[in-house]
């Protein structure tokens, strides 16, 4: 998977400080089995949007953002990222953010990021922080080569594939997490990551069949 990881921070592309969210992302995006170009560092708004059709354009598999998610008047990152996506994956935003939260960051429920596809691409928005990438690519690895070949027209994995299967579920409720307190965690899983997650119905999750 040819994978390009983009730093949206006006203070790091004028030079003002080092762009430190950025190389944690491309070392975490060749973990996963990347081969990875930048960070590309890039001021928030209209050049995150020219960046992602670049990337684009250039056919890569896959472009995470970091920064430029949150509340101020100033991040831009996900409607820029909006213009540019042919299709919305709702859910992988979601489970960043829920995840976030789970591992003990109320504030990651406040992050705007969004996530798609554009052409063949796979284009995701992360947090600014480090831990914050750290707790995004937790969540995203596990699934990224199974949503770059399902972008490029792959089948779905079976059930008797081989793929890591864990024990049948085992539910318990979470340590006090405030207003996260109603979340049901599979006690089968490692948080945090989106298919350890298992919500309130206690439907069955991706980890635990």
């Amino acid at each position: 998977m040819r994978a390009l990881a983009v730093t949206v921070s006006n203070r790091a592309a004028a030079g003002v400080y080092e762009d430190r969210s950025g190389p944690v992302l491309a070392d975490l995006l060749r973990a996963a089995g990347c081969v990875v170009d930048g960070p590309v560092v890039v001021p928030d708004g209209e050049p995150v949007a020219a960046a992602l059709r670049d990337a684009v354009a250039q056919s890569y598999d896959v472009v995470v953002t970091t920064g430029g998610t949150g509340l101020t008047p100033l991040d831009l990152t996900p409607e820029m990222t909006r213009r540019v996506l042919e299709r919305e994956i709702p859910g992988i935003a979601e489970a960043l953010r829920a995840a976030g939260a789970a591992a003990g960051v109320p504030a990651a429920i406040l992050s705007r990021g969004v996530a798609g596809v554009a052409g063949r691409t796979l284009v995701v928005n992360l947090p600014g922080s480090t831990g914050g990438v750290r707790d995004g690519m937790a969540v995203l690895a596990p699934v990224l080569g199974h949503a770059v070949s399902q972008i490029q027209g792959g089948d779905h994995v079976r059930a008797d594939s081989g793929a890591e299967r864990l024990p049948a579920p085992a539910w318990r409720q979470p340590p006090d997490q405030g207003m996260m307190e109603w979340w049901d965690v599979c006690a089968a899983g490692r948080l945090p990551s989106p298919s350890r997650i298992c919500w309130g119905n206690r439907s069955s999750c991706a980890r635990c069949g």
